[in-house]
């Protein structure tokens, strides 16, 4: 009476056993680069159910000999291995061996927690005795197969096996039974992607095993040990910053409430490669020395795909997305925008400004070189990036034009009213900096960055398919091929000199007060692309500046990613598809009240006069 109230007391709480089929799992998402290569995947994978009869016989007798060899003929829980693992256990004054079934490992998995205490140990004695008297062993033991955790959000040997070895569960060699079987133990540990090596040598002594429990001869285990490795597939590797956005961004498109989906995405696995290699390279050395604590890359093509992301130096150490989420002040990479609404408002790149110091109310910008050239071309002040020179073009545009001009070709964060602007004051994250730079390499034509290009469900049926956008140029073309051509100047003789590839290309550099933030953004024919450099805290770096290590970091993943690819002139430089000007009458700039004769001509006509104009005491020279 006392052993059956017992009994009926662990009962009580015991979970519904007719709801096993009803366990509930997060949706898997599985991603996939432009190649249709999977890279990545979240939520829980459970692969095709396969029966044990289907499974080859080295992979269940790889589970067997390390698990429980005894599975054949005891009731659901084994007295013998029980008072071996005690003994051990007792022996070494720790627990070393575990007692549990693979029956009572199933009911743990499919009806109870993982809480380590003696009530649940009983449960899972009682569950384990009910799944005994109501399946045969055979379907326990499938039903083992197909529902334990082998690690990378996997359940079940068939997800497992392809997700590390690329193929079905049937087809898996001894040696890769022996790493699945191995996986049980512990499966972080052992994982063929991340600890290739601990995972061999588990595999070692699951082949050991196998050989002490008459599964497999000596010659077989030797064998099996000299096969040429299985190729790694590492579902947690290279792109991991990109594959969390991609992601955030799937409910967007298919709702919240989405089953598995696999979604092939613009990532270019090889340019994904070669920016991780080399922000890797630019931390641990260079930047090491100079107190460069993180780095971003975003590489896009001119409509906006997405081909590489690198959102920080480790992501295992940090999650964050510095190339999505950090929004930092981007310097003089802002200065494109100037220049362009000037060019708008009917300028020309060889219009003459003044690069001498000037002060503006109570406010006195100067070079970050402390250099002046005197008067320059507008060409030249963007390629040295003359501080002075561009606050003295805005204040005579007006910051609402420029902020029209960088809004509309992507910049989307707030952005400040006053002339400071110009010095890129106002904060931004790199993947919005380089999308604006992409449309200029785009001829004007502002693009969406996106990742996606379709999802699909587990049979196949698309839930999710991208169109091309229309829309035209937010800016005349031939304004904008203008400052392309000035942009070459950067990398010809200007500040970004490090980046200057062995083809055409144009850029910007840009550097924030005190070297907190470094950047350099450009573009080719062929790609744009944005590298950042700085620390999470704001620490200041050791006098990094945009045509310092970010140039160095841009020009060597451009040299990677153009490798073998055909020189081509830049966007807008090719002759193609180029506008007139439009007229300056057309785009009137704001009305001023300067003095002066300049002043007086711009209020009468509405257009900016085209003299050489002295600064220093507002006349015209």
């Amino acid at each position: 009476m006392v052993v059956a109230a017992a009994l009926a007391w662990f009962a009580y709480d015991l979970p519904d056993v007719s709801k096993v089929a009803q366990a509930e799992r997060r949706a898997s998402i599985v991603v996939q680069a432009a190649d249709g290569s999977e890279f990545a995947r979240f939520g829980d994978l459970h692969g095709t159910v396969v029966r044990t009869a289907e499974m080859p016989e080295h992979l269940v007798n790889a589970v067997l000999a390390i698990e429980d060899r005894r599975f054949r003929y005891h009731f659901g829980i084994d007295p013998i291995g029980l008072a071996r693992a005690f003994y051990t256990n007792w022996r070494s004054g720790r627990t070393v061996q575990g007692g549990s079934t693979i029956t009572q490992q199933l009911a743990k998995n499919l009806f109870l927690t993982p809480e380590r205490s003696l009530k649940r140990k009983i449960q899972e004695a009682m569950l384990a005795l009910w799944l005994e008297h109501r399946f045969t062993k055979d379907e326990i033991l499938t039903a083992y197969l197909n529902r334990v955790y082998l690690g990378a959000g996997t359940y079940g040997m068939d997800a497992a096996a392809r997700t590390y070895f690329g193929k079905p569960a049937t087809e898996v060699t001894l040696r890769e039974a022996a790493i699945l079987a191995g996986l049980l133990k512990a499966p972080s540990r052992y994982s063929p992607s991340s600890n290739p090596d601990e995972a061999l040598e588990r595999g070692k002594v699951v082949l050991a095993a196998m050989e002490d429990a008459g599964f497999i001869y000596p010659e077989q285990r030797q064998a099996a040990l000299n096969a040429p490795p299985s190729p790694r597939r590492a579902p947690g590797g290279d792109g991991r910053y990109f594959a969390d956005w991609v992601t955030e961004l799937v409910a967007g498109f298919i709702g919240r409430d989405h089953g598995d989906v696999v979604v092939r995405t613009t990532l270019d696995l090889s340019l994904q490669h070669a920016a991780e290699e080399r922000v890797r390279e630019m931390l641990s050395g260079p930047g090491a020395q100079a107190n460069v604590g993180q780095a971003a890359l975003v590489a896009m093509t001119a409509d906006g795909a997405v081909r590489a992301l690198v959102g920080g130096r480790d992501y295992d150490a940090s999650e964050y997305n510095r190339a999505t989420q950090a929004m930092r002040q981007p310097g003089s990479a802002f200065k494109p925008f100037v220049y362009l609404a000037a060019l708008e408002a009917g300028w020309t790149m060889d219009q003459m400004v003044e690069d001498s110091p000037v002060r503006i109310a109570d406010w006195s910008p100067g070079n970050y070189d402390g250099k002046y050239r005197g008067s320059i071309t507008m060409a030249q002040a963007l390629a040295h990036s003359s501080n002075t020179a561009t606050v003295r073009i805005i204040d005579r545009i007006g910051t609402e034009r420029v902020r029209r001009t960088a809004g509309g070709l992507g910049i989307g964060s707030p952005l400040t009213k006053d002339l400071s602007l110009a010095l890129g004051t106002s904060e931004v994250t790199l993947l919005e900096l380089t999308r604006a730079y992409a449309g200029i390499a785009n001829r004007g034509v502002p693009n969406w960055p996106y990742a996606i290009l379709e999802i699909r469900d587990r049979s196949g049926a698309v839930l999710y398919s991208r169109r091309p956008s229309g829309g035209g140029p937010v800016a005349n073309p031939a304004n904008v091929a203008q400052l392309t051509r000035m942009m070459t100047g950067v990398l010809d003789y200007g500040t970004g000199k490090s980046a200057k590839l062995d083809r055409p290309a144009a850029g910007k550099t840009g550097t924030t007060q005190d070297y907190h933030d470094a950047w350099f953004v450009g573009f080719t024919a062929d790609l744009v692309a944005g590298v950042w450099l700085g620390n999470d805290n704001n620490a200041e770096m050791k006098k990094i500046t945009g045509g310092s290590l970010p140039a160095k970091l841009w020009h060597a993943f451009m040299s990677d990613a153009h490798a073998g690819r055909p020189v081509r002139p830049l966007p807008g430089l090719d002759g193609v598809g180029l506008l007139p000007p439009v007229a300056a009458a057309a785009r009137p700039a704001p009305r001023r009240t300067d003095s002066g004769i300049g002043g007086l001509i711009e209020q009468i006509t509405g257009k900016t006069p085209r003299v050489e104009y002295d600064w220093s005491n507002d006349n015209p020279r």
